[in-house]
């Protein structure tokens, strides 16, 4: 009766451990594409202010944006 008792108390730990990695990686790998969103449009934003103020010209602000579309 121990051995099943300790069976079952291993199997638990041993699956709790694992799934919280998991869980920890996949919420550090979902906040990195987040990062990268909110990077994305905060460039985005700086071409689009530049581009309003007429610091770029319309060639260089659809060139540059397009370019972020791609890369991004």
């Amino acid at each position: 009766m121990d051995k099943i008792t300790h069976g079952f108390g291993m199997g638990i730990f041993g699956w709790i451990f694992p799934l919280a990695f998991i869980f920890v990686f996949l919420y550090l790998i979902k906040g990195k594409e987040k990062n990268k969103q909110s990077d994305k449009s905060a460039v985005q934003d700086i071409l689009d202010r530049r581009y309003a103020s007429g610091g770029i010209s319309k060639e260089e602000y659809e060139e540059k944006s397009r370019d972020l579309q791609e890369h991004a």
